[in-house]
């Protein structure tokens, strides 16, 4: 075993510079002592943490199908939980690898498929009403084009960064259009809390956890997709943004 370490020292070593508000609020304070009661045990590594997730999300899918919807909504959040311990404890003991990158990438993904499969296939089992189908299949491909376009957003960025030009303030071209966009952003930045507050992050605990938790399936589901249609269409807006400048920062260096 390692020293034991203070959970200052956790969370200054652990907590991501930006994250999701779910995250900073609803799983961080937990996760911080969590980390710091299983960090001194190297067995602990963040695959089999990945493992034990998708475990826990598999028993939540199976609750799901069967009708208990409250179970399945807390085991899917204590599933979310044990997938951000992977990522604090690869930071804090220095035990990540680029296949287990991959590989909590894959079962995050895999844990909404089986999720949404359990959560609408047993209401549709139960009621025969197609609608539930339909819902599945809106949540594992707004989940699966969330991340595809995160992905590739990212390979963007990457290409006009090390290509020469710089893109302009994106930030201060949303400010100039509208007016509590910085206001929002700078509280938002100032507890640790990124300015995309409807991410995949929020869109799963909306579908799998609140609407569960409430009965109310159905709208916390459709809420959760406009909201996140609504989000990824702003980043696309800003990427446009970003790439406009960045074509004409471009065409102006050739001109020289």
């Amino acid at each position: 075993m390692t020293p034991r370490l203070t959970v200052d020292e956790i969370r200054e070593r652990t907590y991501k510079r930006r994250d999701s508000w779910w995250t900073v609020w609803l799983v961080d304070p937990v996760a911080v002592h969590l980390v710091r009661l299983i960090a001194p045990w190297r067995w602990v590594t963040p695959n089999r943490l990945s493992l034990l997730a998708f475990g826990v999300g598999a028993g939540a899918a199976a609750c799901f199908w069967t009708g208990w919807l409250i179970a399945g909504a807390l085991l899917f959040h204590v599933a979310f939980l044990i997938d951000c311990l992977d990522g604090k404890i690869a930071r804090l003991n220095g035990t990540g690898s680029v296949f287990g990158v991959w590989l909590d990438y894959i079962f995050d993904r895999l844990r909404v498929v089986i999720c949404a499969l359990g959560l609408f296939g047993g209401q549709w089992q139960r009621t025969g009403d197609p609608l539930w189908i339909g819902l599945a299949g809106l949540v594992i491909f707004l989940d699966l084009f969330r991340y595809l376009n995160a992905l590739q957003m990212g390979k963007i960025r990457e290409l006009m960064r090390g290509d020469g030009p710089e893109a302009a303030d994106v930030h201060g071209d949303f400010r100039a259009r509208f007016g509590l966009f910085g206001r929002a952003r700078g509280f938002l930045l100032a507890h640790r809390i990124r300015a995309h507050v409807f991410s995949g992050i929020e869109f799963m605990m909306f579908v799998f956890v609140l609407g569960p938790l409430t009965g109310l399936v159905v709208p916390f589901t459709v809420v959760a997709a406009v909201l996140l249609t609504a989000f990824e269409l702003l980043l696309i807006y800003k990427l446009w943004l970003t790439t406009r400048s960045y074509s004409t920062e471009k065409e102006a260096l050739i001109r020289t």
